[in-house]
């Protein structure tokens, strides 16, 4: 048995024991939700729609053994059919990728028109110790401070469009945090990915001048150097938060290009219950993409956040009534000659029931060819 099927073996082991000597632990939670998504994708109405459906379970347990150590063990499980699944080895290939240190996505059952894939994003003990924070396993590491894209989330960055997945990757990792007061911390982190690359990197946060500024740098997928800056903070009437990294190619025989991006952007909640968000981002070397699903099948970086070397973004969030929400989202890829608009709308029908639509469509040049494509979204989900 190799060293990591042993090492998540034995977290299952753990997981195991401590769900059934839950009286020796002060406390146990355990909630999540179940959602049922109709999706829809197509160029034009003229062509052939493919058409999926998602019924997707995910569990959130944690254990807090005593008040200095807490457990945490959370999973997705993800039953898949429609069109995509008819594809065959790729998709299921795709959806069983895991790019942790420690393969923990299984593919329960793959057939020609049904998927299920079960995979733990996170799986983690925590203690704390006076100022001192020890974190070790698959865990979040959001040192983000902007709201679509963050060049500072070295260690797991995410897809805005990738919207059904809320809780964001992890990373298997070891996180060791210092809080020096309560206004500043010290933290430092190191991360294995599957194919034993390496990310290590320190940051500094502190609040100065009412804001709340952060300094980090590292070792990048044992690829780059990173040196990064952000803030989060008010002007005016209006939350103005950004970020900034350099990530430079390691080695003199790499013959890589460095990358500089730096996004800056305002948010503002308006009197009428709606809120504004703007964002601007600029990419010195930003990501060649060659068709529209590279946008959510791509394994993003925080180095390949950009498709074109200006990006810009605007959001409008209004709350029409106590259970109705309307939204409206939109991008700018001066590049690819493209735009994406996304317009939604959330309905509460219970308490623990939302019901969304959700419409994301793309504009752009691929490939020297003009592109199009939109995606529907149709769905439920219960929450416990």
């Amino acid at each position: 048995m190799t060293l990591k099927k042993y090492l998540v073996s034995a977290a299952a082991a753990l997981l195991c024991l401590l769900s059934t000597a839950q009286e020796d632990i002060q406390k146990v939670s355990l909630n999540g939700y179940v959602t049922a998504m109709q999706s829809v994708m197509f160029e034009s109405v003229s062509d052939n729609f493919i058409n999926d459906n998602l019924i997707h379970n995910r569990l959130n347990f944690k254990g807090f053994i005593t008040p200095k150590l807490t457990f945490a063990a959370e999973l997705r499980n993800r039953l898949f059919t429609g069109d995509m699944v008819k594809t065959g080895t790729y998709y299921s290939d795709l959806v069983s990728t895991d790019p942790g240190w420690a393969d923990m996505s299984w593919n329960i059952f793959s057939k020609p028109s049904v998927l299920f894939n079960t995979k733990i994003d996170r799986l983690w003990l925590d203690y704390s110790l006076d100022k001192f924070q020890v974190t070790i396993g698959r865990q979040r590491i959001n040192w983000g401070q902007t709201f679509v894209w963050n060049p500072n989330d070295i260690f797991n960055a995410y897809s805005f469009f990738d919207f059904d997945y809320i809780e964001r990757p992890g990373s298997d990792a070891v996180r060791i945090q210092y809080f020096p007061s309560y206004s500043s911390a010290l933290e430092l982190a190191v991360k294995a990915d599957s194919r034993d690359n390496i990310t290590a990197a320190g940051l500094f946060r502190f609040n100065r001048w009412s804001y709340d500024l952060q300094f980090l740098a590292g070792y990048v997928d044992s690829e780059d150097f990173v040196a990064g800056f952000g803030w989060s903070g008010v002007l005016g009437s209006s939350s103005f938060r950004g970020e900034s990294s350099w990530f430079i190619p390691a080695g003199s025989d790499t013959g890589g290009k460095g990358t500089v991006i730096v996004t800056a952007g305002l948010d503002r909640v308006l009197k009428d219950n709606s809120m504004l968000q703007f964002q601007l981002m600029y990419c010195s070397n930003p990501l060649e993409l060659n068709n529209f699903t590279g946008l959510y099948t791509t394994s993003l970086s925080a180095r390949d956040l950009a498709f074109s070397r200006f990006t810009a973004f605007g959001q409008f969030t209004w709350a029409a009534g106590p259970l109705f929400t309307l939204g409206m989202s939109g991008m700018w890829f001066p590049d690819l000659e493209g735009f994406f608009a996304g317009p939604s709308a959330d309905f509460s029908l219970a308490e623990n029931v939302d019901f969304s639509f959700i419409w994301q469509y793309f504009n752009g040049v691929f490939g020297d060819e003009k592109r199009r494509m939109n995606l529907g979204f149709l769905r439920m989900k219960y929450s416990f």
